[in-house]
């Protein structure tokens, strides 16, 4: 029979989970992803053999639904591997983002790289070393002299339950494709309107050399700083480019009863220099995670994850003078099971710790315990 012209996917999750008084999962939403009711409603709409329009709409928490994804996808020659999609579009770079849903995941949580709110912010920058520094592990409510005056949260390295408004092309199959994207924000703040005249531009190589084994590279690069917080700057450097850049890679390999997965992410911020103690080049951070899934019996999986994210060094006067990381490293293990009540209906639950360097006491250390409900049809 001829595919379906209109096909509706549904999923509903819910999640709860002990509390998170460290702030450890909340999100660029300003949710905690351990503990989340979603509807997210997916539509595909086919418009003739070479194009197709797709939606995704969701719901958290009882509040008002958003668009979170509209994209328009042309397909110029259907017997070939090559696609073209503009609007808000799925992510490029890394691997996570774009099987981060439900049943895809197999814990509840998402990797610190991919969630974890930095003090960095793109509509408030601090004015030298020790503004940043004073910042430290505090991502979920931060605040600098220049830009924005109001406490706001954070920008994660990559923000993975958001998705930015571009176009891409892809190009292969197996065993090789390339995509590449042009968009209006960046990895760590997607947009849907631009707000400093800049641009992302992203792209990642994918190999999968033998059945079961995928190999995949990310490099992107977009200006981060909005426009009102440059124009904050004094006139100098108000007109320079601030902007992140990030290099990715990601594996996967799934044999038997296993799966197992990595990646890793290096990204770069451009922070300006207004007053001493200056900060003296671009700040960095590195994340990294291993996941594996491994099947007990039908129906039946244990997963695990540890993941870190760290931080360069800047030097202010603050910590007796000593280079410090300009964010608070963390580590994040997290271990769990699932079962399939029916084909369509999985239980999850997991217990996760979390540790963070170098903070206040009270906010070092935590562990949480969740469960997670997910049905989808």
């Amino acid at each position: 029979p001829p595919p379906r012209r209109l096909t509706l996917g549904l999923e509903a999750v819910a999640s709860a989970a002990t509390s998170d008084p460290g702030y450890f999962n909340d999100t660029s939403y300003g949710r905690s992803a351990m503990r989340l009711l979603r509807l997210r409603v997916d539509v595909s709409l086919r418009l003739g053999a070479r194009a197709a329009l797709l939606a995704e709409g969701r719901a958290d928490n009882g509040e008002g639904g958003t668009l979170s994804a509209l994209y328009l996808r042309l397909r110029p020659m259907p017997d070939r591997p090559f696609d073209i999609q503009a609007g808000r579009i799925p992510p490029v770079f890394g691997a996570f983002a774009r099987r981060g849903y439900g049943a895809d995941n197999p814990l509840i949580s998402q990797p610190l790289m991919y969630q974890y709110l930095t003090s960095l912010r793109a509509d408030s920058l601090p004015a030298s070393a020790d503004d940043l520094l004073v910042m430290r592990g505090r991502g979920w409510r931060t605040h600098y002299p220049i830009g924005s005056g109001a406490w706001d949260r954070g920008l994660p390295v990559i923000a993975g339950d958001r998705w930015d408004t571009g176009a891409e092309v892809r190009i292969g199959a197996e065993p090789l494709s390339l995509s590449a994207s042009i968009s209006q924000g960046t990895l760590s703040d997607p947009r849907v309107r631009d707000d400093n005249g800049g641009k992302q531009v992203s792209g990642r190589l994918e190999l999968r050399p033998t059945v079961g084994f995928v190999l995949g590279a990310s490099a992107s690069r977009g200006e981060y700083v909005s426009r009102e917080a440059a124009g904050a700057l004094p006139r100098a450097l108000g007109r320079d480019a601030y902007t992140q850049k990030a290099l990715g890679a990601d594996a996967e390999y799934s044999r038997g009863y296993w799966v197992l997965r990595a990646e890793g992410v290096l990204s770069q911020w451009g922070v300006p220099r207004v007053q001493a103690p200056l900060v003296t080049d671009s700040v960095r951070s590195w994340g990294g995670f291993l996941e594996a899934r491994y099947k007990v019996r039908p129906g039946l999986f244990a997963a695990a994850r540890v993941d870190h994210l760290g931080f360069s060094e800047v030097q202010g006067t603050l910590f007796g003078g000593r280079p410090t990381p300009w964010d608070a490293p963390v580590w994040r293990a997290e271990a769990g099971a699932g079962y399939s009540l029916r084909r369509n209906l999985l239980l999850k639950a997991v217990l996760q710790h979390n540790w963070r360097q170098g903070v206040r006491p009270g906010s070092g250390s935590e562990g949480v315990a969740g469960a997670q409900a997910l049905l989808w049809f």
